[in-house]
């Protein structure tokens, strides 16, 4: 008998569908014409990329330790970007390091060329994730999902790095099919360059005492501070700290991002308690919910994967890359990404539901984020807390779906 690892190697070198050739083709001609036609004078200059070129640049011209020093990018800024936004470089250390060759060259180009990348990475996920997200079955039709999910597009022409996280966490559900959970651990350990997702989804692996997955993930975060010593030393880390913590106690801060753009547990509990408690109130309470939802993850995930099956624990996968997002202290539009990861299996699995019900609600809650007004409505209207009760929604839903038949509280 054909084992199910054996049909995906068959899948995988099966030669692809006439319709899925051509609409990766297509897909890639209008991602293409979009980035040439952003990387104009001016414009190129006022994407989110300018802060990611800006970190690079500093490391390229030997300024790593004065890297989260705002007087020093300001002066820098006003060299190299002088149009661009009033944004700071808060990324991780390594992230420079690692993109300091982007720094040695000409902004334009430099931003082209991780549109490039970024485009590279937006049409191989469909390929690679196909053989776990077999629904819808015509190929056109996936396709289209993956051109329509807002946050990979605004990505895209943001210049930012959210299809690289929806990558590694794609890397990770591949490893964690295929019981590899060392190699799942160094996959998310990667995702430390966004790492207020990353460590929530690795705290649910350390409550269910998934110690091979640990020893993954801390070999990269040891490997990636080494990395962040090299760029900024000793200097620059205390530097980067200070920053983070002034990040955090100013939740209006627009340079920062302000709370309420966020589709976060902070930027809920912001926008509708802080104007009546104190910020250390809002943030206890952001941190008990948060320890909640990661417990109750870890607790749920632990009975089906004692008492369920392959596709349960895959919903459950999906549930922990849906709260690693929602707990997360910052989060824009971009930072949705791995949300199609979590989508795709829940869309592959919802036909097997025998609850109508719950195929209603999972069905509404991701109609929604497939329909791109709805972010910009709500970004537009500084409203992006208000997907924090359809993310919620949507863990609730899955959780429910992957213990159906369990008797699960």
């Amino acid at each position: 008998m054909t084992t199910a690892r054996q049909f995906e190697a068959v899948d995988r070198r099966a030669s692809l569908p006439l319709e899925r050739i051509l609409g990766i083709f297509a897909a890639a001609i209008i991602m293409l014409g979009a980035i040439f036609w952003l990387d104009r004078p001016v414009t190129a200059e006022q994407k989110d990329f300018s802060v990611t070129y800006l970190g690079s640049r500093m490391v390229y011209l030997g300024l790593g330790s004065k890297l989260y020093d705002l007087e020093e990018q300001h002066k820098l800024k006003a060299v190299i970007l002088p149009h661009g936004e009033p944004l700071i470089y808060e990324h991780p250390p390594f992230e420079a390091l690692l993109l300091a060759p982007l720094g040695a060259i000409p902004y334009r180009t430099a931003y082209l060329l991780w549109g490039f990348v970024n485009i590279a990475i937006w049409l191989t996920l469909p390929w690679l994730l196909r053989p776990y997200a077999p629904v819808p079955r015509e190929d056109l039709g996936y396709i289209a999902l993956w051109i329509v999910f807002a946050p990979l597009g605004v990505t895209l022409f943001q210049g930012q790095s959210s299809l690289v996280m929806l990558l590694l966490y794609a890397l990770a559900f591949i490893a964690f099919r295929r019981g590899q959970d060392f190699r799942m651990g160094i996959f998310l350990g990667l995702a430390l360059l966004k790492f207020q997702f990353a460590i929530p989804f690795a705290v649910i692996f350390l409550l269910r005492k998934k110690w091979t997955f640990i020893k993954g993930f801390l070999a990269t975060a040891s490997m990636l501070g080494l990395l962040s010593w090299v760029a900024v030393g000793a200097r620059g880390i205390w530097s980067y700290l200070h920053l983070l913590a002034a990040v955090a106690i100013h939740p209006n801060n627009q340079s920062y991002g302000s709370a309420v753009d966020m589709a976060t547990l902070q930027g809920l509990v912001h926008a509708l308690l802080g104007g009546i408690l104190s910020q250390f109130t809002v943030f206890l309470i952001v941190a008990g919910t948060s320890a909640f939802l990661l417990a109750w993850t870890a607790r749920k995930w632990n009975c089906v994967e004692r008492n369920g099956d392959a596709q349960s624990n895959e919903l459950m996968f999906a549930v922990a890359v849906a709260i690693s997002l929602v707990t997360g202290l910052h989060m824009f539009i971009h930072d949705l990404s791995p949300m199609m990861l979590a989508m795709m299996l829940v869309a592959a699995r919802i036909g097997a539901s025998p609850r109508l019900g719950l195929k209603v609600v999972l069905l509404t809650c991701m109609t929604l984020f497939w329909i791109p007004p709805v972010y910009f409505v709500l970004l537009a209207r500084h409203r992006m807390y208000v997907m924090v009760p359809l993310l919620l929604t949507f863990i609730f839903a899955t959780a429910k779906m992957a213990t159906k038949d369990l008797r699960i509280t």
